[in-house]
């Protein structure tokens, strides 16, 4: 059993032949998918995916990227409405990105921390992406109490020091592709010290392929390939490093299968 924990299967890149990268994905053991819808466009067709497929789950929220686009009373009013949805697990994933220019860092704090806000009030853990923002990130979260919800640092990127900052305020710290390249240095010291209850997997496809299909497709089949690593880093069997993941992911979103 494995989870992939963030992936984003009702992305374009998959109109071709989503129904068998699913199946693929059953195929190598993984029995839930977690799927981010993360704007205007993603919303629908992430909970489309959840409502078809038992195995799917939604997050929904608004990337700090398309933060400008936000109309924010109404779409947090949506969001808000959404997270009823019984497959709805976390709001994400919001956060902050530096390095794309597509949004103001001004709209991205307000957007950012206004959806912590709406968590903390609805109880839900919340998916956090962090792009060349670790500071602001974690200063934001501490001043938006966001340790009464915790959740994922969806991912992670930032060093061992940051990384123990998030698990301090009650995150996850959640591996994917980046891992597994032979000059990860970072990634793998921070696995090797982040404590197994704590570990999560994840593919961000169709983005980040683990090795060796970097700079291929990413789908969900190779969040396995994550677990090996993972598994090897730890020193501990595949098998083990997938029922302490999956565990951790239950329970870090309320899960029940």
């Amino acid at each position: 059993m494995l989870i992939d924990t963030h992936a984003h299967l009702d992305s374009p890149k998959f109109d071709a032949d989503r129904e068998a990268v699913i199946s693929r994905a059953l195929e190598a053991g993984i029995d839930t998918i977690v799927n981010i819808g993360f704007n205007r466009e993603t919303i629908p067709t992430t909970m489309a995916l959840a409502e078809k497929y038992p195995f799917i789950y939604a997050v929904v929220g608004w990337h700090p990227t398309d933060a400008i686009e936000m109309k924010l009373e109404e779409d947090l009013a949506w969001i808000e409405q959404l997270c009823n949805h019984p497959k709805v697990v976390a709001i994400g994933e919001i956060g902050l990105d530096y390095y794309w220019d597509t949004s103001p860092k001004e709209i991205q704090h307000i957007v950012f921390r206004e959806q912590i806000r709406l968590a903390r009030r609805l109880n839900k853990p919340i998916v956090i992406h962090n792009r060349d923002a670790h500071e602001d990130v974690v200063r934001i979260l501490k001043e938006e109490k966001a340790e009464e919800v915790g959740g994922i640092m969806h991912c992670f990127s930032g060093s061992p020091e940051t990384a123990k900052k998030c698990l301090d305020m009650n995150f996850y710290i959640s591996f994917g592709g980046p891992v597994t390249f032979k000059n990860a240095r970072v990634p793998k010291e921070v696995l090797e010290r982040v404590p197994l209850d704590r570990i999560l997997l994840e593919t961000d496809a169709p983005y980040l392929a683990p090795h060796p299909h970097r700079g291929q497709r990413n789908e969900s089949a190779f969040v396995r390939l994550v677990a090996e690593t993972a598994a090897e880093i730890k020193g501990i069997s595949l098998a083990e490093m997938s029922r302490i993941t999956s565990e951790n992911a239950q329970r870090c979103l309320g899960i029940t299968r």
